[in-house]
Formats: structure tokens, C-alpha cells, sequence
């Protein structure tokens, strides 16, 4: 889709979206349109009851005496209140409404009160990613695709349009890493098996982001059995994927983020229940999400230095798969008891997080992981569970998800807690009983970070299938 920036101008044709402010009036080209259509506008928003309240929509066709198809005028709500988070929610709500008339081109009167609580250029490109995020689609399977993905040009109309134009840059980059994340999550495991997902990361390559991708015999020489072990299952060999974004000074340590990516979860020996497995194709939202984020990264050419580590596995119950009891060292030396073959991911990630901290002594390490159903117990689909032994990292995670809408909950970590994770015969073990999973899964991998200043999320109920909202309507939320 293309979105452009322009000066305001009434457009001669097509589709006008303007705004109006609880309690406020028509002003700029809103007002100028109702004047030319003789007060059509303004009678129609006194017929409808129409009070400007956030997210209020009313659309008015062919208005008298202009060219124009229709003027849809969407609720600001109370300027002093509104948050910029919000901003790009109702640019997904103007999308969703243009979507739903199956328009082709809209034109955006991006004018807003002055006592709105963030500048006019910023305002204008959060619009404009509200809708770049909300026009995804994923139909690339359907054989007669939907017609109402219609949107194809936007245009922007503000007062700061060099300004809402550099500053919509960073916002599309981020919206590329969000689709990519999408598509990732999205795809059936059939297509997006191990192999295919490292593949499809060279995509980064472009916008300059340097890969590394270990094979099984790299990874069994450093040292890697606890993934591997996971992976022995499946058809399908394992990868471990290294994506390095370089944008600040050499010799800079990085931040370094890790996902897990699970293509398919069948459980293993410890094998799920039937119901909701194919949902399962969704335990690499953790992965999916390091990707988007690295590609967005380059993108916007972040002055960061930052690693994304993925551990690329497929879990599957053959002949030679892992069995319950079986014990696995870890590349950290420490050995685990698998005493639950669906609590894998906490496996994956131990090796990835030791290699991390050990090849690249980052500043800080954050791991993505679609980990346990607990944590879904505990929050729903609202908030993912933060975990973390650094309360500034945890704390700036919070203020970020907050700000974005992406919210995050602090989870405990206790001794008491780790205690539920030691066994007689190895160091640990794999899972730590029925009560506290998600909290206990955390402390499994918190013995992996060596010390390193470490927060761990656990997305499994905002990954997929998650909450919609005006800027995702789709199954794989990225």
C-alpha cells in the first residue's frame, strides 16, 4: 500500500476522513466541505448524535455540490487525554471503515486540535501507521482472495508534511517487522519448517543485517544436546539463526534479543491433547517476533548495536524422538532431566541463551518465547508475563509496553521457586509441577543467563490468537 504526505487541499474526488474532538467543531477542510455542501456535514453529525467521542465514526455520502464519494468524520475524543498509542489505534479504526466500503484511495485531513498531547507531524504518521498495520492480511492460501483488502493509496493531508513524512519513516519500518512477524507466525507448519524459516531470514540480508546459521553438527559441537534433543523427533533438522544489526560504534556491546521457534509443538512423546494442536503452528511467535524486530531495526537504521538469536526446532514423536526421563547437558554444562517432553521450549532456550551471553556479552538480554499456558491462566490474552533479575530493564519494558499498548505484567522469581526445579539425579529438571508453571519455566531459564541483566516474556497468549484490536485482525498478531 502506498501512503503519501501532502499539503492540506480539498481533494477533488473520492474519500475525505476528517476529525472532530469531543465537544468541538467542524474546522479546516471538514468545514470548508460543509460549507461548500450547504451545512450537509454538520446536519448530519446533529442527526446522528454524533459527539466526537474517541473511536465514533459517521460517514456521509456523495455530500451536495462536491465530487467527493463520501466524508467520513472520525472521533478524536478529548485531545488533553488522548495518548499517542491511541492515536495509531484510531488510524486502525479509519482503515477498518475505508476496508469496509471497499475503497481504493482515501484522503486523510490529518488537522487536530492544538492541545492534543502530541505535536501535529507525530499525530499524522501515527495515523498513517495505525494504517499500515491494520490493511495486513494473510490470504495467500484462498483460492477467491476477500474484497474488502481494497485500500491501496492514502494520502496524508498536514501542515508538518516534511516533518509526519520522516517521522512515518520509522513507523512503516517497525510495521515491515511487525508483517514479517505476522507472516512467520501465520504460515502452516508444512511450509514453515526449520530449514524454510532460516531461509527466510536472508530476507534481513537487504537492509543490512548479517547472518549466521548453525547447522545440527555446529550445534552438537558446542555443545547444544538440550536443543538438539529436542529436535531428534522430527524429519526435519533443527537451525539456530544469528542476526546482527551493527549501528552504533564498534566494539560497542550489543543488546541481544532470543526467540523461541518452535515451527510445530506436537508435545513430542509427552504428546498433546488433539484439541487446539493445530494452533501449535504458532510456537514460534517468539522467533517471528526477533525477526520483525531485527529487519525493523535495519530499516529504521537504529544507532544500536543488537543480536537476535532463534532456536529453529520441530517437535515430533518418532522412533527417535526424546523420552520422558531421558537426561540431556546443556551447552552450559549443567544437565537437565527431561521429565516432560512438551516443556521444550525452555530447552531450546537454554542453549540459545548461553550462547548468546557467552559469544557476545551483551548489555542486556530479552527472550521471546510463546512458553507456557499458564502464563494465559494468569493474564488471558491481555498482557504478557514479564520476568527479569533486573528491575531498571523490567521497569523500561513496562513504561514501553504501556506507551505502545503492547502490556506487559511483572511475574515473580524466588529461591523458593527455584527450588521446584532441582532433581537427585541431574541438576535440574524440565518442568516443576502443576502450580507456579510459568514462574517456574522462568527460573529454568534464568539459570542460563550466566548473571547477564535478563528479562524474559512469555507471549504465549498475545503471540497468537490473540486480543484483536483496530490494528490487528489477524490470527498471528507479530
Amino acid at each position: 500500500m502506498n501512503i503519501a504526505f501532502a499539503s492540506p487541499a480539498v481533494p477533488k474526488d473520492g474519500v475525505l476522513v476528517a476529525f472532530l474532538s469531543e465537544g468541538g467543531v467542524l474546522t479546516g477542510l471538514a468545514a470548508e466541505v460543509d460549507a461548500r455542501s450547504e451545512g450537509q456535514i454538520s446536519r448530519a453529525l446533529k442527526a446522528a448524535k454524533f459527539e466526537g467521542k474517541r473511536d465514533q465514526l459517521i460517514d456521509i455520502i456523495a455530500p451536495a455540490k462536491t465530487k467527493l464519494d463520501r466524508v467520513i468524520v472520525a472521533g478524536l475524543g478529548e485531545p488533553k487525554e488522548i495518548v499517542a498509542g491511541e492515536i495509531e489505534l484510531l488510524g486502525g479504526v479509519i482503515a477498518g471503515a475505508l476496508q469496509g466500503a471497499k475503497v481504493k484511495s482515501a484522503t486523510i485531513a490529518a488537522e487536530f486540535p492544538g492541545d492534543l498531547t502530541v505535536d501535529a507531524a507525530e499525530a499524522a504518521s501515527l495515523i498513517a501507521s495505525g494504517i499500515c498495520l491494520r490493511i495486513y492480511a494473510f490470504d495467500k492460501y484462498k483460492s477467491k482472495k476477500p474484497d474488502d483488502h481494497t485500500l491501496e493509496t492514502v494520502t496524508v493531508m498536514t501542515d508538518a508534511q516534511a516533518k509526519a513524512k520522516k517521522a512515518f519513516a520509522d513507523y512503516e519500518a517497525v510495521a515491515e517487522g511487525v508483517h514479517l512477524a505476522r507472516d512467520l507466525v501465520n504460515e502452516p507448519a508444512n511450509v514453515l519448517y526449520p530449514a524454510e524459516f532460516a531461509k527466510r531470514t536472508k530476507l534481513l540480508d537487504k537492509a543490512g543485517v548479517k547472518l549466521d546459521v548453525l547447522t545440527p553438527a555446529e550445534m552438537k559441537k558446542l555443545g547444544m544436546r538440550a536443543l538438539l534433543g529436542v529436535a531428534q523427533g522430527s524429519a526435519h533438522e533443527p537451525r539456530i539463526v544469528v542476526m546482527r544489526w551493527n549501528g552504533a560504534t564498534k566494539g560497542t556491546p550489543p543488546v541481544a534479543f532470543v526467540g523461541k521457534g518452535v515451527t510445530f509443538d506436537t508435545g513430542g512423546i509427552s504428546i498433546k491433547p488433539a484439541q487446539g494442536m493445530e494452533d501449535m503452528k504458532g510456537d514460534m511467535g517468539g522467533a517471528a517476533c526477533v525477526t520483525g524486530l531485527m529487519l525493523a531495526l535495519a530499516k529504521r537504521k537504529a544507532k544500536v548495536n543488537a543480536v537476535g538469536v532463534i532456536g529453529i526446532v520441530e517437535n515430533m514423536p518418532d522412533g527417535n524422538a526424546q523420552r520422558p526421563g531421558d537426561i540431556v547437558t546443556s551447552m552450559s554444562g549443567k544437565t537437565i532431566a527431561v521429565l516432560n517432553t512438551d516443556a521444550e521450549g525452555r530447552l531450546i532456550l537454554a542453549d540459545a541463551l548461553w550462547y548468546t551471553q557467552d559469544r557476545f556479552k551483551p548489555k542486556f538480554m530479552i527472550d521471546l518465547a510463546t512458553l507456557t499456558g499458564a502464563i494465559m491462566v494468569a493474564l488471558g490474552k491481555e498482557f504478557a508475563g514479564l520476568f527479569s533479575n533486573n528491575d531498571e530493564l523490567a521497569m523500561r519494558l513496562g513504561d514501553a509496553g504501556y506507551a505502545t499498548g503492547e502490556k506487559v505484567w511483572r511475574m515473580p522469581l524466588a529461591p523458593e521457586y527455584d527450588k521446584m526445579i532441582d532433581f537427585e539425579l541431574a541438576d535440574m529438571k524440565n518442568i516443576g509441577g502443576r502450580n507456579a508453571g510459568s514462574i517456574t519455566a522462568a527460573q529454568f531459564l534464568q539459570r542460563f543467563v550466566n548473571g547477564t541483566p535478563w528479562a524474559h516474556l512469555d507471549v504465549a497468549g498475545t503471540a497468537m490468537d490473540s486480543a484483536k484490536s483496530p490494528i490487528n485482525q489477524t490470527w498471528g498478531s507479530g
